[in-house]
């Protein structure tokens, strides 16, 4: 296992031989203790080991095990960093086996542009809401044209149901999902797939619920604070040990999980005034850990604060991470497809404002924002395109709203495509959120099972004032509710049929081209040139790899148009793709196979031509 720091991974290590060895933080405790269940013995006490930490090796004990941290000999709480919990957040840590029958010796990993990244739910993806029921669909995947797959958080949340950012076990697999051997089995299936494996994970807080680090120490502070929570204690006294926890715990799902990056969660919430700032550590412990294992290994940042010293190299005083999503391209695309000015879509809705965030990553680059009202971000038109990553839907635009309605409950058929072209034609990094492929007509409501009435109170009180704050009407659903939940469920089987069908097949040529186009996917801006007009909404980008040439035209507008000095050069240019044709249920009938410049291209309303050099 990759190790940051050179000492002994925490939580529950069994050994071949039979011996097991308990490793715990916890200086809030004057004494701790092993207490296992259904095991005729004594209580195993811990030994300090200096800084705060405690071990214990016991002997005898199979993979299966059930114990718990008795402290002070008053309470007794699960581990910390428990590996799995079978009897959910409040009950004993389980001891696992970490030997598992891997297949997937010769797996390497993805260079980081054949990146194609889809995003799932395990709860949700399918009927039965475990990581091995996903196996099933992973040829479906691969023939869309899917690279990677990622998975919403996974560590042991309360109850059955939850979109996984109220977990309070980072090391431990959701017991509903299929547990530790659950996520390995679905992990390696996608390597004999030659699917990547991303996971989500979440190290800005931790849920309420079942949540028992501050009674093992200080990894929590008051000195910040989230809008989830207490902020983790990354710069404080004692925060060394926490910093080891999750740097290891990102270690952990590389080494033991096989995993092939890491989205990290809310980076703009990791509170770190340090020297050595927390993400800028992380990055270089996952980046040496893919190096040990001689895996491509990769981090992604969700950060909303448009800075571009997350994906900055770390040598020239940036945090090393390889790439962030773009909030500002879905924000702009969106407001420009629905004409949404809610909340943070205010900020958007002009063609300039997309052409800026395709072509440079970000929109806002230090201009006032009138959502936040303040100056927001900073110029990012350095960076290579692929340091970002691009989306037209996710989770949290989807489940971020009253009735949590996807793009196709909002927009036509020919806006949908516009979008999916939009997004996976440019040359950052595209991201699906599952079912958009096919416009799957399930909500993805905000739901959770806490066992806490009060708590659940709470949630379903501050969803209704963060809608309150958009100005959007209607009330949205209780997430506590259990016929929520069910709702959010794909309907995998609409892909086969009518504009559903279409769609996806839509998207497969999209990533075909995009797959067998260099030019499409150039990350170099210099190799790469864009204009607009807002008048006519149209922008028109074109890209260059070596002596091949492509042409994206994206028409915005309700009206057909005639495109003229906007386009390249003189010349002959074969069309690729044109969105408006009835072979995608269209309005047009026919296009010639190829266009010449410098006459006329009419586009459709709300379509996508793109174009290479014949």
């Amino acid at each position: 296992m990759c190790q940051h720091f050179d000492k002994s991974p925490l939580g529950a290590i069994h050994m071949p031989d039979g011996r097991t060895t308990f490793r715990v933080w916890a200086p809030h405790a004057r004494q701790i203790a092993v207490r296992l269940l259904d095991h005729d013995r004594p209580l195993a006490p811990m030994q300090p080991v200096g800084d705060g930490y405690y071990e214990a090796t016991v002997s005898g004990l199979k993979p299966g095990a059930l114990y718990l941290y008795r402290l002070n000999d008053s309470v007794e709480r699960p581990d910390p960093a428990s590996r799995f919990q079978p009897l959910g957040v409040h009950g004993p840590s389980q001891v696992t086996r970490r030997e598992f029958s891997w297949t997937d010796a010769a797996w390497r990993g993805l260079a980081w542009d054949d990146y194609v990244i889809y995003e799932t739910h395990v709860g949700t993806f399918t009927s039965a809401g475990t990581f091995t029921a996903m196996i099933a669909h992973l040829d479906e995947l691969v023939d869309l044209g899917i690279t990677a797959l990622e998975l919403m958080p996974v560590g042991q949340f309360p109850g059955d149901r939850n979109w996984g950012y109220d977990g309070v076990h980072p090391y431990a697999p959701q017991n509903t999902y299929g547990g530790p051997d659950g996520l390995k089995t679905l992990v390696d299936a996608c390597h004999a797939k030659g699917l990547a494996v991303v996971l989500d994970v979440v190290y800005n807080h931790l849920g309420p619920e079942g949540n028992y680090l501050p009674e093992f120490g200080p990894y929590f502070t008051d000195r910040y604070r989230t809008p989830w929570g207490a902020a983790i204690n990354y710069d404080g006294p004692d925060s060394a040990a926490v910093r080891e926890f999750f740097i290891g715990n990102a270690s952990y799902w590389l080494s033991e999980f096989h995993v092939d990056a890491l989205r990290l969660d809310a980076t703009h919430a990791i509170f770190d005034q340090s020297a050595r700032p927390l993400l800028r550590e992380l990055a270089a412990a996952v980046h040496d850990c893919g190096q040990r294992l001689g895996r491509s290994v990769h981090v992604i940042a969700e950060n909303n604060a448009d800075d571009p010293q997350i994906v900055r190299d770390a040598r020239g005083g940036g945090f090393g991470l390889d790439a962030q999503l773009s909030d500002d391209f879905q924000r702009s695309l969106h407001a420009l497809v629905t004409g949404e000015q809610a909340g943070y879509y205010g900020d958007f809705g002009r063609i300039a404002d997309f052409a800026k965030a395709y072509h440079r990553g970000f929109a806002l680059t230090g201009q006032y924002s009138k959502y936040r009202r303040r100056p927001w971000g900073a110029d990012a038109g350095d960076l290579p395109a692929d340091r970002f990553v691009a989306y037209a839907q996710s989770h949290d635009t989807v489940g971020n709203r009253p009735r949590s309605d996807r793009l196709g409950r909002l927009v036509s058929l020919e806006k949908l495509k516009l979008s999916a072209a939009a997004m996976i034609l440019a040359p950052s990094i595209p991201w699906l959120f599952m079912g958009e492929e096919y416009d799957d007509p399930a909500p993805f409501h905000y739901f959770i099972s806490h066992l806490d009435p009060e708590l659940a109170a709470a949630v379903r009180d501050g969803r209704r004032r963060e809608f309150a704050a958009f100005d959007w009407k209607g009330s949205p659903p209780d997430p506590q509710a259990v016929e929520t939940f069910p709702q959010c469920r794909l309907t995998r089987s609409l892909a086969h049929s009518g504009h559903h069908a279409t769609l996806r097949k839509f998207y497969q040529e999209l990533l075909r081209l995009r797959r067998q186009l260099p030019a499409v996917r150039q990350p170099d801006r210099s190799q790469s040139q864009l204009t607009f007009r807002e008048d006519e909404q149209v922008m028109i980008a074109t890209r260059r790899a070596g002596q091949s040439q492509i042409c994206l035209c994206l028409h915005f507008g309700q009206q057909p148009l005639a495109i003229e000095s906007l386009l390249p050069a003189e010349g002959t240019w074969k069309v690729l793709l044109d969105s408006s044709l009835a072979t995608w249920q269209g309005p047009l009938a026919t296009r010639q196979p190829t266009w010449r410049s410098p006459e006329p291209l009419v586009m459709s309303p709300n379509a996508c031509v793109l174009l290479a050099e014949n």
